[in-house]
């Protein structure tokens, strides 16, 4: 399924995913948008940086030809809107909250971008209408809200405390090399070369009281390395394989 799409996120579900992340961006009439890169040129058919674009600029686009020109997968003829069209976090928001089982929703606040704190006060107004900007446990959380950008998790720790939040990283700044993570964060989030790397990480955050999301892991051998080291959480391309040999690891 092309990427960031309503069905590949039912899909999602369908193959057993506890979870859904989402890469967002703020388009130009203010509308958060499911959208990985600051260029839409590579996952449409159309040209140009997302944040000089309009919602409805967005929508006469198709977002799921560029898998077919690299033959990823084999779309009917008719190719529906929830394969195609751009996905808007709020139309995310309705599929997680009307699952018939609990899915938690990671949202990624994409930085750098010419609207800086704007995309998580955005963020930030959608949690609240959906009423999920409260403190409850972190295993109970509907939404949790990641970045690579420190200050990017201020803001919304700012705006609405209550939200867990994760520090994505792909290398460990030293202040945070001991496993304990910046004011307010509640998970580390390192990519799987960092795991690789520098297995007893995982642990040290364990150590310190903070959870592990790791990402992205697709491969079997990489999906039982993180899961010896004791991660909480794993980011892949793949749920329904990795469910099944997490399930098969974990033993009955």
């Amino acid at each position: 399924m092309p990427e960031h799409t309503f069905a590949a996120y039912v899909q999602a579900i369908d193959d057993g995913a506890d979870g859904l992340e989402a890469d967002v961006r703020l388009t130009a009439d203010g509308h958060l948008v499911c959208v990985h890169d600051r260029r839409i040129d590579r996952t449409s058919n159309g040209e140009g940086v997302l944040s000089t674009l309009e919602l409805a600029d967005l929508e006469s686009l198709d977002f799921g030809a560029w898998q077919q020109a690299v033959g990823a997968v084999e779309l009917p003829d008719q190719v529906s809107a929830d394969h195609s069209q751009v996905l808007t976090l709020e139309r995310l928001f309705e599929l997680v909250v009307d699952s018939p089982r609990r899915i938690q929703l990671l949202v990624e606040t994409k930085h750098p971008t010419r609207y800086a704190g704007l995309v998580e006060r955005r963020l930030v107004e959608m949690l609240r209408r959906f009423g999920v900007d409260g403190w409850v446990p972190i295993d109970l959380a509907q939404v949790t809200v990641m970045s690579f950008s420190e200050v990017a998790l201020r803001r919304v720790r700012r705006l609405a405390p209550g939200v867990p939040l994760v520090l994505l990283m792909e290398r460990v700044p030293v202040a945070y090399r001991s496993g304990m993570l910046p004011r307010g964060v509640r998970v580390a989030g390192p990519g799987l070369p960092v795991v690789k790397a520098h297995p007893n990480y995982a642990r040290r955050v364990r150590a310190a009281g903070s959870r592990v999301f790791v990402w992205t892991v697709d491969d079997p051998a990489d999906v039982e390395l993180v899961c010896d080291v004791g991660v909480d959480a794993i980011i892949t391309n793949r749920p329904r394989e990795v469910r099944l040999q997490v399930d098969a690891l974990a033993g009955p």
